[in-house]
C-alpha cells in the first residue's frame, strides 16, 4: 500500500469539493440587491476560491509525479488534458468575478450608497454560471479517467 497516493487523494478530493462549494456560494450569493457586507464576503469567499485552487493544481502535480499511476499514465492520456482544460476554462471564467468583487467591494467601502451597475452584475452572473457549468466536467473526466479511458 503506497499511503503517499492515498493521502494526495484525500486531499486533491477534498480540495476539489471546497472549490465546488464556492462556486455554489458565488452563485448563490451574486443576486439584485448586494450590499456592502455581501460584497465584502464575496470578496472573501473569492480570495479562497483562489488559494484552494493553487492548492488543487500543487496537489494535483504530486499526484501525478508521486501517484501509483506513473506519470506516463496522465502525460499520455487525453482524458486528463481534457480535465486540465475544463479546470483552465473554469480558471479563466473565474478572472471576471474575481476583479468585479474587488472593485465592487473597494467602491463600497468608499461611498455607502454604491450600487452595483447591472450590466457588470448581469456579467459576473453569466461567468459564475459558466464557471459552475463546465465544472462538472471536472468530476466526469476524473471518473472515466480513474476506469482507464483515454490512456
Amino acid at each position: 500500500m503506497d499511503t503517499t497516493d492515498l493521502v494526495l487523494a484525500i486531499f486533491h478530493h477534498l480540495l476539489v469539493f471546497s472549490l465546488a462549494g464556492i462556486i455554489g456560494a458565488e452563485f448563490v450569493l451574486i443576486r439584485g440587491d448586494l450590499s456592502a457586507a455581501t460584497l465584502k464576503r464575496l470578496a472573501g469567499i473569492d480570495r479562497h476560491y483562489g488559494i484552494i485552487a493553487t492548492l488543487i493544481i500543487i496537489v494535483g502535480i504530486g499526484r501525478v509525479i508521486y501517484g501509483l499511476k506513473g506519470w506516463e499514465f496522465y502525460i499520455y492520456n487525453w482524458v486528463f488534458w481534457a480535465k486540465m482544460a475544463a479546470f483552465g476554462i473554469v480558471g479563466l471564467l473565474s478572472i471576471v468575478p474575481t476583479i468585479r468583487f474587488i472593485s465592487w467591494n473597494r467602491q463600497a467601502s468608499a461611498g455607502p450608497g454604491f450600487q452595483v451597475p447591472a450590466a457588470e452584475l448581469a456579467s459576473v452572473k453569466t461567468c459564475v454560471r459558466a464557471e459552475a457549468f463546465i465544472f462538472l466536467l471536472i468530476p466526469i473526466f476524473a471518473a472515466a479517467m480513474a476506469r482507464g479511458y483515454g490512456y
